[in-house]
């Protein structure tokens, strides 16, 4: 295999699976999330034999609270600015080890690996198993090999800081991470300028009907959350809703925009449930803005992420939706992976 081409199967695999003002995820000034970066971890990162028990135990010999998995793939823009502009500050990467050993990993890798419940299988088979859809996938373990906490995509440094608080000072045990940086959102240091939700004719008017359960839809769904505060709104909106070729392809799809800070508004989710704007973006999850939730025509929720989402990532997700790749039993990286693979086969 050309070495571009292996360079380039992970690029396209960064996407991906808030508060009272939800805090919005600003984009890194001048990223590019079509850019090609090989990853290379910390030097402090551990050099393990993938034996994932007795990573644990050697963690707790240590006293230290667990293992931190870091699943990215080579040529990955987003992994590379975690590595870059997260794991580079001193002060992060000093935290993180002094209370987790991180071991990086590569998604589609055929390593040979040593779960947690002392079971031989594939670094990608494991990937599998613990819900790792996109690059970057961070995953926190304990000392017994139980999950603390999985986060999917960009982490920018202050609230990777936030993580590591609520993680290493105990809070986990008390309330969600969604609670937390609730209660936390004064020090996330992401004071956005005011934000107003733009009107646009891409989005659908209310009443926000969405089910789809009983009677499916002529299109699939793409549903928009926003905020007041949301920093990294005006970026979507102009570089992703504003670029044409993502436009058109939205013509293919109903977009409903929602306001996360809105707990009055009513909504009937795809599956029929009542809700609000507010209360659906807290029962998906997610923490930060804006966020996206695609939906088939019958309703069934097929791709979520509130990670950051730029053209490279955008046109993925609406070909995986569009082109029902998840009825073959793909997930988001595998569908990634073969669009890569063809747009390095037609530049040789």
């Amino acid at each position: 295999m050309p070495n571009t081409l292996q360079t380039v199967l992970g690029c396209a695999l960064a996407l991906t699976i808030t508060l009272a003002s939800p805090i919005a995820l600003a984009a890194e000034p001048g990223f590019d999330d079509t850019t090609i970066e090989q990853i290379h971890y910390p030097d402090w990162f551990k050099d393990s034999f993938l034996d994932l028990p007795d990573d644990a135990a050697m963690a707790a010999d240590a006293s230290k609270q667990g293992l931190f998995l870091f699943f990215a793939t080579q040529g990955c823009s987003y992994c590379h600015l975690f590595l870059e502009k997260s794991l580079g500050d001193p002060a992060i990467a000093a935290r993180l080890r002094e209370h987790f050993d991180a071991i990086g990993l590569e998604i589609f890798s055929d390593a040979e690996l040593t779960d947690f419940a002392g079971n031989s299988t594939r670094v990608k088979a494991f990937a599998v198993a613990e819900g790792v859809e996109f690059a970057p996938t961070l995953l926190f373990y304990d000392t017994s090999g139980e999950p603390l906490l999985k986060l999917t995509g960009y982490y920018g440094p202050e609230r990777f800081r936030q993580v590591l608080r609520y993680l290493i000072d105990g809070h986990d045990k008390e309330m969600s991470l969604h609670d937390y940086l609730q209660q936390h959102s004064g020090a996330a240091g992401n004071a956005a300028a005011a934000w107003s939700l733009p009107k646009d004719p891409l989005f659908e008017p209310p009443p926000y009907a969405l089910a789809r359960n009983r009677m499916p839809a002529e299109r699939p769904l793409l549903v928009i959350f926003e905020g007041k505060d949301c920093g990294g709104c005006g970026r979507f909106h102009r570089e992703v809703l504003g670029d044409d070729t993502i436009r058109e392809r939205l013509a293919g799809f109903d977009v409903v925009r929602l306001d996360a800070d809105d707990t009055t508004a009513p909504v009937l989710t795809p599956a029929g449930a009542r809700t609000t704007p507010g209360d659906w973006y807290a029962e998906l999850g997610f923490t930060q803005l804006p966020a996206l939730a695609f939906f088939a025509e019958n309703g069934r929720q097929v791709l979520t992420t509130d990670a950051l989402v730029l053209q490279g990532r955008m046109q993925n997700s609406l070909g995986f939706v569009s082109e029902r790749a998840y009825e073959k039993g793909w997930n988001y990286q595998r569908y990634a992976r073969s669009q890569a693979l063809a747009r390095a086969r037609a530049a040789e």
